[in-house]
């Protein structure tokens, strides 16, 4: 029997998992505070609901599940094709799962519908640090407000849950992929290419003008189109603003809504964090149909959390539209770095141990240990006949107090 977790997906030990239980308390409770109600869904999903998710790559990284039983013998007769052998999978985010939920429910909900998720996600992926098989993640929602308000709002509540948490210096990166995409087709690039396009623009700040201009050639894109998009981004100076950006658009206008919202975010940051426009910001999932946005924070090199508007997503279910828009926090990454600073829970009580001797009456000890628990975390122990290894494994086990009641 093997002891070791399986790879991309790990066991927690008591003290981080006291961490991670202290993080999502707050996240939660920031929320909830915000009116935000939690729901749950299944792990798994309906394999055609994921194939047609438009979740981008993930669609790769989806763990499928075998059907069973006589099921599983007349797929394997009729065509051992992997699609033909998998009739479900594990979720590999909370927005498909979302999607169902809200048009199997509707009518029993209000609206706009303004909604929690914390749960586990699969992505079949290869594991690296901050990239397991097996992770939480923090989702708000608000389904059913197509106004610019709903992505203030949730980068408002989002920003209050990252300072409540203690974390301090973040950026939120905004985008809207109508721009974006308005501004690459009026340089000559097809509307079919530009899921290809915005891929090798969205890593700008990382390989540079020449890098993004010699990934489009390349890929065989008309040569018009990529100098075009070469000379703009070398002509902006030191940043591309929203301004230029929407001057060439067809339609300027397009750029309103999210100039409404960096200028009301920002205001409402009041400098506690910054709102920062970012012209190349796409995010992975193909579902996202405006506003993006990701949180960039110092600690860590790549985002810390992001999501966006995903307003087609539940009309494949109903077939009508609902306006949808979603902000989810990184929450394995965001534990992983308070973990590694060694992030003390605020105001915390200390930990005592309470060690009794063989023979003594067990409800004194019980009685003991309620009135210690007015100013400690108590747990209770018998004494070893040898104490000193048990002492130092309590202390390990980050014990401060040691009472002891003997006969």
């Amino acid at each position: 029997m093997k002891t070791n977790a399986l790879k991309g997906m790990r066991d927690i030990l008591p003290e981080e998992q006291k961490l991670r239980d202290y993080v999502q308390g707050k996240i939660l409770e920031t929320y909830r505070a915000a009116g935000f109600e939690r729901i749950s869904t299944p792990i798994l999903e309906d394999s055609e609901n994921l194939d047609k998710s438009d979740g981008g790559d993930n669609l790769n990284l989806i763990f499928k599940v075998l059907k069973r039983g006589e099921k599983l013998d007349a797929a394997l007769a009729a065509n051992p094709d992997a699609k033909t052998l998998s009739d479900m999978g594990l979720r590999y985010d909370l927005t498909l799962p979302l999607s169902r939920f809200y048009a199997a429910n509707k009518d029993n909900l209000q609206t706009p519908f303004k909604v929690i998720q914390t749960d586990r996600v699969y992505r079949a992926e290869r594991p690296q640090k901050g990239r397991l098989r097996e992770f939480v993640q923090c989702d708000i929602d608000i389904l059913g407000d197509s106004s610019p308000n709903a992505e203030v709002e949730l980068i408002d509540v989002t920003a209050r849950a990252m300072l409540a948490i203690g974390f301090k210096d973040f950026s939120i990166n905004i985008n809207d992929r109508r721009i974006l995409r308005n501004m690459l087709e009026n340089f000559g690039f097809a509307a079919d290419t530009l899921d290809s396009v915005c891929i090798s623009f969205d890593k700008l700040d990382k390989i540079g003008a020449d890098g993004v201009k010699a990934e489009l050639t390349e890929k065989a894109f008309p040569e018009a189109a990529v100098n075009a998009l070469y000379d703009f981004i070398t002509g902006a100076g030191d940043g591309i603003t929203l301004e230029q950006v929407a001057s060439k658009c067809a339609d300027p206008a397009i750029a309103d809504d999210l100039k409404y919202i960096i200028e009301t975010a920002s205001k409402i940051a009041d400098g506690r964090y910054k709102i920062t426009y970012c012209p190349n910001l796409v995010r992975g999932q193909g579902y996202y149909t405006g506003v993006v946005f990701e949180i960039a924070c110092p600690q860590f090199s790549g985002a810390v959390g992001g999501g966006g508007r995903y307003d087609n997503m539940i009309g494949k279910f109903i077939g009508q539209n609902v306006p949808a828009v979603g902000f989810s926090i990184g929450f394995e990454r965001i534990c992983g770095i308070l973990f590694d600073q060694k992030y003390q829970i605020p105001d915390a009580k200390e930990k005592c141990a309470l060690l009794y001797e063989d023979g003594v009456d067990f409800c004194e000890v019980m009685k003991k240990s309620e009135e210690l628990r007015k100013d400690y975390t108590v747990a209770i122990f018998k004494m070893n006949k040898k104490p000193g290894p048990q002492f130092a494994m309590l202390e390990k086990c980050g014990y401060t107090n040691f009472e002891k009641m003997k006969k």
